[in-house]
């Protein structure tokens, strides 16, 4: 059996002109919290004039397809000179540990005499679906196993013991070929909070697979896991979508050729298919995803279909 993703068209992008200061561009990384019926509130990445990324929001019926409510100030915004997010916010996933709702993101630094890194921080989820800040220092950070930079993690509860985490790592900004090696790494806890690394979790390929981003987790009743995640494969291509599965969530296979979705021949995501999101709702299985620019054309929508 095989997946097919068949795309139901572009969601939603900023208007011309943006929306606030912050929210000038793009419309990336989209997470969406369900509210009621087939509404969803959809979190996002944009940017501000200086591509500083703050997260945004829309509410959306999915099912639909249509705006219900636009906010039209930033949810949250990137930090202050000096902190771990001064330079941009993207977002993961939410996840619940003692009864708390957390949102995980990637804090950008851009050094004006440095290579761009980037380490990862964690939000409070209020009742109301508001962000904040829950620790000034990083949640996940750079160390011996991740020297360099951390970024997009999903978090993934099995049991109240029992957390696993897969987050993108870099190697190396150069792997010979002109291109980085960004791949996912893994992570375990016993509470959400205080995490052990445990190295490589998605095997990847020089020059077919090799820049790792955003993953997102579908688990099955039977145990299969299925990862989607943006890729590039080191040899000039933009963005694409890609696929991994595992029988058990720790060992995995790489399966670039079953992502089941691509960029189309002409439109909003002709160039490029990054950053995707999928989730159930009622009977069917959904994706979000970004197209061309990173996002600045917008997020759509698409909708599993397997094929016998």
């Amino acid at each position: 059996m095989s997946t097919y993703w068949r795309k139901l068209g572009l969601l939603y992008t900023l208007p011309p002109g943006g929306l606030h200061p912050l929210l000038q561009s793009h419309v990336a990384n989209p997470l969406p919290v369900h509210l009621h019926g087939d509404v969803y509130r959809i979190f996002y990445s944009a940017r501000d004039r200086n591509k500083r990324s703050s997260v945004g929001a829309v509410d959306i019926d999915i099912v639909a397809r249509q705006v219900v409510r636009t906010h039209t100030e930033p949810v949250f915004s990137f930090g202050p000179a000096g902190s771990f997010y001064a330079d941009g916010v993207s977002i993961g996933n939410c996840y619940e540990a003692d009864g708390v709702a957390y949102m995980l993101f990637m804090g950008w630094q851009s050094p004006p005499d440095g290579h761009w890194r980037g380490d990862v921080g964690r939000l409070r989820v209020g009742p109301d679906l508001d962000l904040s800040l829950d620790s000034a220092e990083p949640f996940l950070r750079s160390d011996s196993i991740d020297p360099i930079s951390v970024s997009y993690p999903w978090v993934e509860r099995y049991a109240a013991d029992q957390y696993r985490m897969w987050y993108g790592a870099t190697p190396t900004w150069d792997a010979g070929n002109g291109e980085m090696i960004h791949c996912f790494h893994g992570a375990t806890s016993v509470n959400g909070h205080v995490w052990q690394k445990t190295g490589l979790a998605i095997p990847y390929e020089l020059n077919k697979a090799q820049v790792f981003s955003r993953p997102t987790l579908l688990r099955s009743e039977s145990g299969l896991h299925e990862m989607w995640f943006s890729y590039r494969s080191g040899t000039g291509e933009s963005y694409r979508i890609g696929y991994a599965h595992s029988a058990d969530g720790i060992e995995w296979i790489l399966d670039i050729a079953n992502a089941g979705i691509s960029v189309s021949v002409e439109g909003w995501d002709s160039e490029m298919i990054e950053y995707p999101f999928v989730f159930r709702h009622n009977d069917e299985v959904y994706m979000l995803y970004n197209g061309n620019g990173n996002g600045k054309s917008g997020f759509g929508i698409a909708v599993r279909e397997d094929l016998l």
